[in-house]
């Protein structure tokens, strides 16, 4: 779809001004260009299947001659940076047929719905359930986890975020019907939204430390945006339906994309906005969407529907997707969301897979794997399975280091590292 033109708008007050010098991630994205897509509807497919290959079958050097060669050349100005990147990624690809779960906890009494890494301590993550509970949990040392309990039944936690400028605080939206800023103590700091009737909650959830702006959304289509100190900029219906994600652009935060059940994702300049049609684009897909997530370059907008697709759009042609790649990870009512997630070093996308008989090359007995695609193929490179846990796992975040990963599976919180399994007591965690 292309975009609309629309005549040059009044800037929002106090928006504009901390925003208006951001890059465009156009510029971020040199090499954009030579992958763009020609026409409105190409785009490459690929069927991630059932390949239960791993790392097997994957043509990589040992990671030694990789990277030791790979620094070499560029130290010669034999080789650009993005050879240095490919070098360093598939040592990583290589590792990860060493990743184990070293790591378990289930401290909840209903099912894990959000989970945010700590953003300097690499061993430690916040995790919120379906009753409101919120946990701390440095899993690098033997202490109990900070606990909060929640209000239980209608309390779901539905996105978290560390406070960058205090990391003793953290941003919560949540059934509740509030988008609050807490500390570990229990407190709450301030209240940014509040519904008046149970029938309004919060599902969506970012914040920019740069910008000093909290962004969230509803269950009926609201978006609010809102400064730190608890100003409301704008309330606006910018969907007609539940707004399932949010996510601030990372190199340029005037740049907003809204994910939701009415089956699109949307791109907004925060710098103009005018009312529910003044959108950059809007991305159509067959399905509603659970997510909509850039790239850490912010050259790139990953979305996960709940049937069947994961798309890359780029930078370079925002309103066409660049990858659609067929995956099965279908809604269920009692499911937490499937979300693919980007790994924050690499081109690599992680997502868990619930398995379909009714998906294309669907083989008997499929596992319910995390699977790790590559960002610009759009190929499978490996899947990561613990018989011992074998339940469908909906969230995946590598932490900001990139070195382990931390997933949601129901009740269970599960730690994967290259470091050798050890005995885990799920008592210890409660």
């Amino acid at each position: 779809m292309a975009p609309r033109k629309r005549p040059e708008a009044q800037k929002t007050p106090n928006v504009a001004a901390r925003l208006r010098s951001k890059r465009s991630p156009r510029e971020l994205e040199p090499e954009a260009k030579k992958l763009r897509v020609k026409g409105s509807g190409s785009s490459r497919r690929y069927d991630s299947g059932c390949l239960w290959a791993g790392l097997a079958s994957l043509q990589v050097p040992p990671p030694s001659s990789s990277i030791v060669r790979a620094l070499h050349q560029y130290k010669l100005g034999k080789a650009a940076w993005p050879s240095l990147q490919q070098g360093l990624q598939q040592s990583f690809l290589h590792s990860l047929a060493s990743y184990r779960i070293f790591q378990k906890a289930a401290p909840f009494d209903r099912r894990a719905t959000s989970l945010a890494w700590h953003p300097t301590h690499p061993s430690t993550l916040a995790v919120g359930s379906k009753g409101g509970d919120i946990m701390l949990w440095n899993f690098g040392i033997k202490e109990k986890p900070t606990f909060i309990k929640g209000i239980g039944a209608g309390g779901s936690i539905t996105a978290l975020k560390f406070n960058l400028l205090n990391t003793n605080q953290f941003f919560a939206s949540s059934m509740e019907g509030t988008t609050r800023l807490q500390d570990f103590k229990g407190n709450t700091l301030r209240v940014f939204t509040s519904s008046d009737t149970c029938n309004v909650w919060f599902c969506s959830l970012d914040v920019s430390a740069n910008s000093q702006m909290v962004v969230t959304g509803d269950n009926v289509g609201h978006v609010i945006l809102l400064n730190t100190d608890g100003k409301e900029l704008w309330n606006l219906r910018m969907h007609k339906k539940k707004v399932t994600h949010l996510a601030l652009n990372p190199c340029c935060d005037w740049l907003l994309a809204t994910a939701s059940v009415d089956q699109t994702v949307k791109l907004w300049d925060l710098r103009q906005i005018r009312g529910k049609a003044s959108f950059l684009y809007s991305l159509p897909h067959r399905h509603p969407v659970n997510s909509a997530c850039f790239s850490p370059d912010g050259a790139r907008l990953l979305t996960t529907d709940q049937k069947s697709e994961i798309r890359i759009y780029s930078a370079s042609q925002w309103d066409c997707p660049l990858d659609l790649i067929p995956h099965p990870h279908r809604h269920f009512q009692h499911l937490t969301p499937i979300k693919a997630t980007w790994h924050p070093r690499y081109n690599l996308i992680v997502v868990g897979r619930y398995p379909d008989p009714n998906f294309k090359s669907c083989a008997p007995y499929e596992l319910r794997t995390i699977d790790v695609f590559d960002g610009s193929s759009g190929k499978m490179m490996c899947q990561l399975y613990d018989p011992e846990s074998s339940g469908i796992i909906s969230l995946n975040e590598f932490n900001p280091i990139g070195d382990t990963l931390a997933s949601a599976m129901g009740y269970h919180i599960l730690i994967w590292s290259q470091e050798e399994a050890k005995p885990w007591d799920e008592n210890e965690t409660h």
